[in-house]
């Protein structure tokens, strides 16, 4: 039943579009086929080769302009002085001096995490920061903005780092994307955005993406996405004594009470009584649920015995009560207890209590034949979730990592 599966990788894509592309990214994924990731053939064109950058600022990262490191949702925009924000692999001119010495050059951008032969970029890390921003940005005091900004970047690197080795780990493993997978994403994008080719690049632009940048962002999530799947999902078994087995453990916890319709009658106590008081308590408490079970109403002994002036003149009524609204020991007394039955005295911080439960409502447990694919699919995404953390811890311990923040 789970040969087929897919699952979803989080993606992060500009933020007006990011609904319809996981949507996309899927029917890409479905329309594919997971098996037949790995036996796509490359590209019939090489990509460019990478330009050769001028010499620039000493904390400039050296290498190729198309960095291999940049996650799909933060890769260098292509596009020169249309893009928001600037691609300091590529400058289009020197940067402007900002100190009276001769040969002085502001730091454009600089390395912010190193992974194995691949680098992110502080541009690239704050891209994906800067939607996120009202996270801190509100913050009045300025040390805890500064210290939730800087907690907040240190997340978003490390998934960055996570996604990194994801595509790095799809390249050994030679998995592909095809220019028709991409291009069916932007169609379904375009399709739950109800946008056209203008609209959508003109959306892409206003968030610094320029519709190349943006095809190979696309490419860049579906090929982790396909990796998780190809790599990970084998690890992953849910058998039908797993499936069979889910559905018992739910069915006893359905079987339990859910709520209860309760009331009861106070015998009040003062807060340090003798013996001869809770006794005396005690004796009454007897008397009446010895007179309810014989058939007395409830509701009259309460309006006469009742100390709870709250309760005492609607019958005692408590009305319903949920799992963990009351007191443990109460709870393992009263849900325990059947429609119309009595018990007491159950002590409390005000004295002695007699409950009667008039009406029980139970879970209901649907047959499993109903069921059995809604948890087989709830046990398969839970133990893909997990197998991927291991997985990520795998490939982390093997991985050459530095973080420069």
């Amino acid at each position: 039943m789970t040969g087929n599966r897919t699952v979803e990788a989080r993606v992060v894509p500009p933020m007006v579009l990011r609904a319809a592309l996981g949507i996309a990214i899927a029917g890409a994924l479905a329309a594919a086929g997971p098996g037949r990731a790995s036996a796509q053939p490359p590209p019939a064109a090489a990509p460019p080769a990478p330009e050769e950058k001028p010499a620039g600022p000493a904390e400039q990262p050296a290498g190729p302009a198309e960095q291999p490191a940049s996650p799909p949702d933060a890769s260098a925009p292509e596009g020169g002085a249309e893009e928001s924000a600037p691609a300091p692999a590529k400058p289009t001119r020197r940067p402007h001096r900002r100190s009276g010495k001769p040969g002085a050059r502001v730091v454009v951008d600089r390395v912010v995490a190193v992974v194995n032969d691949a680098v992110i970029l502080h541009s690239e890390l704050m891209r994906r920061v800067a939607p996120l921003s009202g996270e801190y940005a509100d913050v009045a005091e300025p040390r805890e903005r500064e210290r939730r900004k800087a907690k907040l970047k240190s997340q978003i690197l490390d998934e960055m780092v996570n996604e990194e080795l994801i595509i790095q780990a799809a390249e050994e493993s030679k998995l592909e994307v095809t220019a028709k997978e991409v291009q069916s994403a932007l169609e379904e994008i375009k399709k739950q955005n109800k946008l056209d080719d203008n609209q959508l690049a003109e959306a892409l632009r206003m968030q610094g993406y320029s519709m190349s940048s943006y095809r190979k962002d696309v490419r860049r999530q579906i090929l982790r996405m396909r990796a998780t799947n190809m790599l990970v999902r084998p690890r992953v078994t849910v058998t039908d004594d797993d499936v069979r087995a889910r559905y018992d453990a739910m069915s006893r916890r359905s079987a339990g009470v859910k709520r209860v319709k309760l009331r009861h009658i106070l015998i009040e106590l003062p807060a340090k009584p003798t013996e001869a008081q809770v006794a005396a308590a005690k004796r009454e408490a007897a008397e009446i649920i010895e007179k309810v079970r014989g058939g007395a109403d409830f509701a009259r002994l309460a309006a006469e015995h009742s100390d709870d002036e709250g309760t005492k003149y609607q019958g005692g009524d408590l009305n319903w009560i949920e799992r963990g609204s009351i007191d443990t020991e109460w709870e393992v007394i009263v849900f325990a207890m059947n429609k119309g039955e009595v018990r007491g005295p159950i002590t409390g911080p005000s004295g002695l209590h007699v409950f009667q439960v008039t009406d029980v409502e139970r879970n209901e447990q649907k047959p499993f034949a109903e069921m059995k694919e809604q948890i087989r699919n709830e046990l398969w995404r839970k133990e893909m979730e997990r197998q991927t953390r291991l997985w990520l811890d795998e490939l982390r311990e093997k991985a050459h990592i530095e973080l420069m923040l």
